[in-house]
């Protein structure tokens, strides 16, 4: 199980549109070769993420912009708009345990509430990062390559 790469594209993607709002024209290009990745991945998340209110594309001089707050976007909200978890759950159960064996039959009741559970609190963690706290660290980061 693994969460996939386009949330760290999404903080990513995020990050530089801040870093770079008065100094480039933020494209999906531009953000390809920030991130490293193709930039049809990127258009894609992009699109993830203006979907979800988080940024804007204009075709004109502004390119990719913010429209919230980095206060107001937490990781929380960039795992759901990347969809990163399925609507089933971040755990995926085995299809087919063996109903003549005891564990096979009994293991999705002892399970299920406890994988419920360690979701719960990893998506709490999730919303209490915010953006803005990463991309001070990056800026920090980036102050002291410049030093």
């Amino acid at each position: 199980m693994q969460i996939t790469s386009k949330f760290t594209i999404a903080i990513h993607i995020i990050t530089a549109v801040d870093y770079f709002k008065d100094k480039e024209k933020v494209t999906s290009s531009f953000l390809a070769g920030s991130v490293g990745a193709n930039p049809v991945i990127v258009r894609n998340v992009v699109g993830d993420l203006k979907e979800a209110g988080i940024v804007d594309i204009s075709q004109g001089k502004s390119g990719i912009e913010l429209v919230k707050d980095l206060a107001d976007i937490s990781f929380y909200d960039i795992y759901k708009a990347v969809g990163c978890v399925s609507e089933e759950g971040l755990f995926h159960f085995h299809e087919k345990p063996n109903i003549d064996c005891p564990v096979g039959r009994n293991i999705h009741k002892a399970l299920d509430e406890e994988l419920l559970n360690i979701q719960k609190a990893m998506e709490a963690q999730l919303g209490r990062i915010t953006l803005l706290d990463i991309v001070r660290k990056t800026r920090e980061e980036i102050q002291k390559e410049e030093n």
